[in-house]
């Protein structure tokens, strides 16, 4: 028997795939970490603070954005 039956394993992705998936994660943890903060020292204070623009329309919109770039880098063909 010879080596030419032996086969090398494939990666499930190429390169680029996983590249464009670690761009995806780094804008989720962006959004996530825009999301978190806006606590009071005091727990008896309400802090308008959390009702920010950056909480309630910045963060959440990166999230769906970096998802969206994870959904496109499962799905892109690395052979065009």
């Amino acid at each position: 028997m010879g080596k030419e039956n032996i086969q090398q394993p494939e990666f499930l992705f190429a390169k680029k795939n996983y590249i464009v998936m670690i761009i995806g994660l780094i804008i989720i943890a962006l959004g996530f970490i825009l999301m978190a903060g806006g606590g009071s020292e005091n727990p008896e204070v309400f802090n308008e603070e959390i009702y920010n623009w950056q909480r309630i329309r910045l963060a959440p919109t990166l999230v769906i954005i970096g998802l969206a770039v994870e959904i496109y880098a499962i799905l892109l063909n690395p052979k065009k």
